[in-house]
């Protein structure tokens, strides 16, 4: 499908999908097995609702080393069922806030219950595309996402829009999957709602946040899939590179989990 609005119909439907059929990237068998495999400790997932985790479609935790702080505004593009706006509403405590944006209404019915179930009041979820967030301009102190932005048409667009959402000296760090040499053939057999048919080649997700005017980037996280984790990430009925398990041998080290940090000046 080479019309993004079809393209964002199909991963909406796709995504509803598993929602609804409690799927994850661990396979129909959800489980908060995989969140602790990308990288979520025990205790941020004691934390949270099972539901919230075992319904996880990240591919890393990109708060990990966020460093949020009480009193900050808080935005997660693609914030699914809810594990990390709940993560961060408790890192920014009662005086701050924190906004999830998704597309997905059935996304957003589960991420709203699951907020409710942990009594979480500082968090606000919107439905909306990731390519134009429904905030007005500087009114955010960090945005993070997490295997999201690789899903998006025109990623180079949604870099600008974090851009223009942040305070001068807002921060991000985002999760994401990138591609390393991959073959042409291995993506094509992807659909687009997996979270590798529209990844980036590395330097080129690097560069499209450095044309939107970040500064100070760092790579907190690079790990290329092991069998192991790819089976996982690519296997049938997931979220994160639907539909390809088949081809998590052939392309071993050339699709990776990026987390990226970086900072508007100000």
């Amino acid at each position: 499908m080479s019309d993004r609005k079809s393209v964002k119909d199909q991963i909406r439907a796709d995504y509803a999908r598993m929602i609804q059929g409690r799927s994850s990237c661990c396979g129909p068998a959800a489980s908060p097995g995989l969140a602790r495999t990308i990288g979520y400790s025990e205790k941020e997932l004691a934390s949270a609702p099972e539901e919230a985790a075992a319904a996880s479609f990240g591919c890393g935790n990109p708060l990990a080393l966020a460093e949020l702080k009480p009193g900050e505004v808080v935005l997660d593009l693609g914030s699914g069922a809810g594990l990390d706006v709940l993560l961060a509403s408790q890192q920014v405590g009662p005086s701050g806030k924190v906004y999830g944006l998704d597309m997905t209404p059935e996304m957003i019915a589960q991420a709203r219950a699951n907020l409710a179930q942990a009594g979480i009041q500082n968090v606000e979820i919107l439905e909306g595309d990731i390519e134009a967030i429904p905030l007005p301009e500087a009114s955010l102190d960090f945005v993070t996402s997490n295997c999201v932005i690789n899903l998006a048409p025109d990623k180079e667009k949604v870099f600008r829009e974090i851009f223009r959402v942040l305070r001068p000296g807002g921060r991000f760090s985002v999760s994401d999957i990138v591609t390393k040499n991959l073959s042409p053939a291995v993506r094509e057999k992807l659909p687009a709602s997996g979270c590798v048919a529209l990844a980036l080649e590395e330097e080129d997700y690097l560069e499209a946040i450095r044309e939107a005017g970040f500064r100070e980037l760092k790579v907190t996280n690079r790990a290329p899939f092991n069998l192991s984790v790819g089976g996982q990430l690519l296997s049938a009925d997931c979220g994160c590179g639907c539909g390809g398990h088949d081809s998590a041998g052939s392309s071993a080290g050339q699709i990776i989990s990026l987390t990226v940090q970086g900072r508007k000046a100000g």
